[in-house]
């Protein structure tokens, strides 16, 4: 592997992780906040309209994330070329059934991480330089779903290379984890409810994160560490007592 293969690497993910991040967030607060804002103003999580500077400064720091990430992508697929990871791309390797355990493994595995580091992030000692830039902008939009200080994006990007050492992964798993943490991400952040409350089907919202629940992470900071799921935080007791009360039917 030569540097000249790795820069083009990283030139090629770099572009596809900054078009994803557009096209995804960028979409996402079109459509929330341009073409649906007006009508669904009533269900806004938002204490005010997200000023354009704030937005910027979440641009600007996910470009940077955009980096590392590219980064980190590069050295995955260097590695995997001189065959030391656990990538690979023959279904019949581990069968189809091994993708959709793979994948629920690895989310799994990723809640977890991104749990206690989350929550590492919040201790005074790490929040400045660790943290301070995704909570710059006090209430989230899209933009700051990946709006991430470098040394926070380096300590997201270790998970992925990390785990494509210890869990066999096809190409097709490692992308569908992407583009949902992605797409979870975003919706994380959208700043608007998903469901109304007396939605019956809205008990999913006990078990799985979304705007609302990590809009209160937001407001709060001592609570909702999680990415996926909220099964650590009510284990260990991060969860907000009253945020289960918004989904009584």
């Amino acid at each position: 592997m030569t540097a000249y293969s790795f820069l083009y690497y990283w030139f090629v993910f770099f572009g596809v992780i900054f078009a994803r991040y557009f096209l995804i967030a960028g979409g996402a607060y079109l459509l929330f906040y341009s073409i649906l804002g007006k009508s669904l103003a009533n269900r806004s999580l938002r204490l005010k309209p997200p000023p354009g500077r704030s937005i910027r400064r979440d641009i600007e720091l996910s470009i940077l994330s955009a980096v590392v990430f590219a980064l980190s992508a590069a050295f995955i697929i260097s590695e995997y070329d001189l065959g030391v990871t656990l990538l690979y791309t023959d279904l019949r390797d581990y069968g189809l059934w091994y993708l959709g355990v793979s994948f629920v493994a690895v989310l799994i595995l990723q809640d977890t991480y991104f749990y206690f580091i989350h929550r590492m992030f919040h201790r005074p000692l790490f929040f400045r330089w660790m943290h301070y830039g995704h909570h710059r902008s006090g209430d989230p939009t899209p933009w700051s779903s990946f709006a991430f200080d470098p040394p926070e994006a380096i300590a997201q990007a270790l998970f992925f290379v990390g785990v494509v050492f210890i869990v066999p992964l096809h190409f097709i798993t490692l992308v569908a984890v992407l583009i949902t943490m992605t797409v979870w991400a975003v919706l994380n952040h959208l700043g608007f409810k998903l469901f109304p409350s007396s939605f019956k089907s809205y008990w999913l919202g006990r078990w799985f994160i979304g705007p609302t629940h990590h809009s209160i992470h937001h407001h709060k900071y001592t609570v909702h560490y999680g990415l996926y799921f909220t099964f650590w935080d009510k284990l260990l007791g991060t969860q907000d007592p009253n945020y289960e009360n918004e989904f009584h039917v």
